[in-house]
């Protein structure tokens, strides 16, 4: 084990010292504020074919607080500090050839910093540096994950029109990713405009979105995406279904010097009884030959499988045919809930006919209390298509949100 960094450990430690400290304080100055504080400690393991094993130990806190100026305005702030504690893995900043990859490089930096305005007429605007998770995370999300959090500089106009009808139009400046401010692939430069809206009807609940992606020195990410998804759930006691379906087009936009145009479709249809769920899936993203369809701000890593061997989408495209079950028991011996969740992968090319392997995934989540969670994760893949190695890995993590 390395010695962390004197900086990061000085600064990782007060921030701690801060985080564990700061809600009783705050309980006694009784202000109108809200203070935002999480941590998680993580042991990561990966065992990938051809390469030495990766571990990696690494502390994740958060510290911020919103602070109400008038009625309508109000103003937050976040920072985050990620330290490794073992850091016997390559993370990309740190270039280790040879070694397997965990994406948690050590960080220091100003997570969110916003301000909103709300107002009686149901439009709300945010602008500055803020988290942004849209749908189901599959197109634009926070990467919620890793440990340092994806978040964007931009500026941002809600609207709520009563229950049924909700927009959304937001422009991106800056994506600041997970690789941190010492990666020079940490901070895209952007001219993107995304537009949402959101109906909810009889029928199921339909969200039509556009995202004109444009990366001044990611110029290869530049898009034009143009999508529908819905979703219904149906209840019949003592199930609950839930069915969904979406798709997407996607061609060249802005810098990006390529030619293209592919397409995304994905359906899924679950059930529930009790504590018990179960699901199945299929998702397809096209492939031309020279690129795929691609979702370069997504959470990435809850879609085809945990070990994230297709973040970037094969030339020759993905199909992805899942299946999920879970049980919940909320009254446990041991803490407030426990869920069991296990998913199996079936992976092959959505042209050529190749497969590309099999995946099988775990997850054990205990929460503790109000505030404290542990969890135990783990993802197989066995590969066969020589692009795309064998590779295990495993998770144990403790996480604390105030």
């Amino acid at each position: 084990m390395r010695q962390v960094s004197v900086r990061m450990r000085v600064c990782v430690a007060g921030l701690a010292g801060a985080v564990l400290g700061a809600p009783a304080a705050w309980a006694q100055q009784g202000s109108d504020g809200d203070l935002i504080a999480d941590g998680r400690l993580r042991y990561e393991h990966v065992a990938q074919d051809n390469l030495s094993d990766a571990n990696a130990v690494t502390l994740r806190l958060r510290l911020g607080y919103e602070q109400p100026l008038t009625r309508q305005f109000k103003v937050l702030g976040e920072v985050e500090g990620v330290a490794l504690l073992e850091d016997d893995f390559a993370d990309t900043v740190r270039v280790r050839p040879g070694q397997a990859v965990v994406l948690d490089p050590e960080a220091l930096e100003i997570n969110r910093l916003q301000a909103q305005w709300t107002g009686d007429n149901g439009l709300t605007a945010t602008v500055g540096r803020q988290r942004i998770i849209l749908n189901n995370a599959r197109f634009i999300g926070n990467v919620g994950f890793r440990q340092n959090e994806q978040t964007f500089d931009a500026g941002r106009l809600a609207y709520r029109a009563g229950e049924k009808l909700s927009l959304n139009y937001i422009y991106i400046d800056k994506v600041r990713r997970i690789l941190g401010d010492d990666s020079p692939n940490g901070e895209w430069r952007s001219d993107s405009h995304v537009v949402q809206a959101d109906v909810k009807t009889g029928a199921g609940d339909f969200s039509a979105y556009g995202l004109l992606l444009d990366f001044d020195n990611a110029a290869a990410q530049s898009s034009a995406t143009y999508g529908l998804r819905w979703t219904h759930t149906v209840a019949a006691a003592p199930y609950k279904f839930a069915i969904g379906a979406e798709f997407a087009t996607q061609s060249d936009y802005g810098a990006n010097p390529a030619a293209f145009d592919l397409s995304y479709f994905a359906a899924n249809i679950g059930v529930t009884r009790g504590g018990w769920r179960g699901g199945v899936g299929a998702e397809v993203l096209e492939g031309d030959g020279a690129r795929g369809f691609a979702t370069p701000l997504a959470t990435l890593h809850a879609f085809q499988g945990w070990a994230d061997v297709f973040l970037t989408t094969p030339s020759d495209g993905i199909r992805d045919l899942n299946a999920t079950v879970s049980w919940t028991d909320e009254t446990p011996a041991f803490g407030k809930a426990l869920t069991l969740t296990a998913r199996a992968h079936d992976f092959a090319a959505e042209s050529g006919g190749a497969d590309f392997g099999q995946e099988l995934d775990f997850l054990a989540q205990a929460k503790i209390n109000q505030h404290w969670a542990i969890e135990a994760k783990a993802a197989f893949y066995d590969g066969d298509d020589p692009r795309y190695a064998d590779r295990t890995k495993v998770w144990l993590a403790l996480e604390m949100t105030y």
